[in-house]
């Protein structure tokens, strides 16, 4: 067993335990789901089979009750807490966006103000606009080759935090989407000192719970609460997520929290993959992880090999606003080649039938974790060296950076709520934005409530779409217009 975990028995999995128990027991059925076992949508029984839809139950006295757990659900709770080095943890079903608003809920209320970087996933400032929280922004350094933004820097939190000391917490992405991590130990001691929280988006990081060599976690690093996508490189059902808690933080006030949005009728099948997924990582995550991170260091050096390429790892750490690098990250620069990373992306799928997890402006992700095989990995390395053969031009002309500072001019919640119009987008230079505009994924805003639209962002919103990038977020569908304050 891994020497994370701290005595219990993490063989065990009590949801999925239970609901094998309950399946044998052939119970009659008179409760929701109205699918009855599924007899009632056989097209739906065919299409995902017999024991998947078998245990899509609702709550019951055995199978327990996940907005009041006192049985197999609390038990898996605590199995997940210990396994994560955790006070609490909790079982989420509305995937991590419902896992970082409740964290920011639990931590802020109307008026607060909470210190993050500007780079977060629009969930963070989606609860923002719930809470009425305000935020400060510590605007990250820019790598100026690649165009993506950097982690937080030492000296910048250090800046907000001693002239905004009224702020209720500070939020740390670890990592970015990228794979770069800010030194969180630093951060959580200057948030603590200061009388602050400290959250951590770890949407991208269940891995570093269980990982040799891993930028340390937010646990570890002593933050007060995580909220951990379990469905990306933990291996578990989508939609399915962790929220954890240190010991500073009251578990029943979070549940409560939690208990404000998130369904009643948490899914089975999403909790079970919850329950099996952590067994695996505790039993078996230190070595799939290193099998993760070699694949991964043998990519990029594959990578870098072909030539235009440039795949980039751990030798970006300057030990501040790239304090650490998660090297199971597969992030590849591409405009070198002459392409954005949005047209490799698309290249890769419409020709060589291989789906990466995204491609910007200026850079591709290829998500690499437990489910990953090498040769597979080669497969990818392979298409990326014909595709450079086949499409390589001049790189000129190519935008090069993907992050604008934003300049804030009222809190999300006021602007989402206020009265607003409706302008064509191109015209909209000047407004403030009473909306989000966002490539998805990832999923960081362009564009979010309250800020002012300028040339520059709106020169950025329309090359992206022009490359191919998912726009997502304002009312209009076709993203010609944009709402911003009347």
């Amino acid at each position: 067993m891994d020497s994370k975990n701290r005595g219990r028995n993490q063989h065990r999995a009590p949801i999925f335990e239970a609901l094998e128990t309950f399946r044998q027991m052939r119970v009659v059925p008179f409760d929701v789901p109205g699918h009855k076992r599924g007899r009632g949508n056989p097209e739906l029984t065919a299409f995902l089979g017999e024991r998947c839809v078998g245990v899509d139950v609702n709550s019951m006295k055995p199978l327990d009750n996940l907005c009041h757990p006192i049985s197999v659900i609390r038990e898996a709770e605590e199995l997940a807490a210990d396994a994560f080095g955790a006070a609490h943890a909790f079982l989420m079903v509305g995937g991590t966006t419902s896992s970082v608003q409740s964290m920011v809920l639990s931590a802020c209320k109307r008026g607060d103000e909470i210190i993050l970087p500007r780079n977060v996933h629009r969930s963070v400032i989606n609860a923002l606009v719930l809470c009425g929280a305000v935020p400060v922004y510590v605007n990250p350094e820019v790598d100026q080759r690649l165009g993506i933004s950097l982690g937080m820097q030492r000296e910048q939190v250090a800046k907000a935090i001693a002239e905004h000391p009224g702020a209720v917490a500070v939020l740390v992405n670890n990592p970015t989407y990228y794979g770069i991590c800010s030194d969180l130990r630093a951060i959580v001691q200057m948030a603590h000192e200061a009388g602050m929280l400290c959250l951590a988006d770890e949407a991208h990081g269940t891995h570093f719970y269980f990982g040799e060599h891993m930028p340390v976690s937010a646990m570890a690093a002593g933050a007060d609460m995580a909220a951990v996508s379990m469905h990306k490189s933990g291996g578990s059902l989508t939609q399915s997520s962790l929220l954890l808690t240190g010991p500073a933080v009251s578990p029943g006030h979070v549940r409560q929290i939690i208990n404000l949005t998130q369904t009643t009728s948490g899914s089975y099948l999403l909790m079970s993959s919850l329950d099996i997924s952590r067994r695996n990582l505790a039993l078996r995550g230190r070595d799939v992880f290193r099998r993760v991170t070699e694949m991964a260091c043998y990519a990029r050096e594959e990578i870098n090999a072909i030539g235009g390429y440039y795949a980039f790892g751990p030798e970006l750490v300057d030990g501040n606003a790239i304090f650490d690098f998660d090297a199971t990250k597969l992030s590849v620069h591409t405009r070198d080649i002459g392409l954005a990373g949005i047209e490799v992306y698309d290249i890769l799928r419409d020709e060589y039938d291989i789906q990466i997890e995204f491609g910007d402006i200026g850079n591709i992700l290829a998500y690499l974790s437990i489910g990953d095989r090498l040769q597979e990995v080669e497969r990818l390395v392979s298409a990326l060296a014909e595709i450079r053969r086949r499409y390589q031009r001049d790189s000129s002309g190519l935008l090069r950076q993907e992050y604008i500072d934003p300049e804030v001019v009222s809190s999300p919640q006021e602007a989402f709520y206020a009265a607003k119009r409706s302008v064509p987008l191109q015209e909209s230079a000047g407004c403030v934005c009473s909306e989000f505009v966002m490539c998805y994924p990832p999923g960081i805003p362009i564009l979010a409530p309250g800020e002012k639209i300028t040339r520059q962002i709106l020169d950025y919103i329309e090359y992206a779409r022009l490359k191919g990038c998912s726009l997502t977020g304002p009312e209009d569908p076709e993203i010609q217009r944009i709402n911003v304050l009347a």
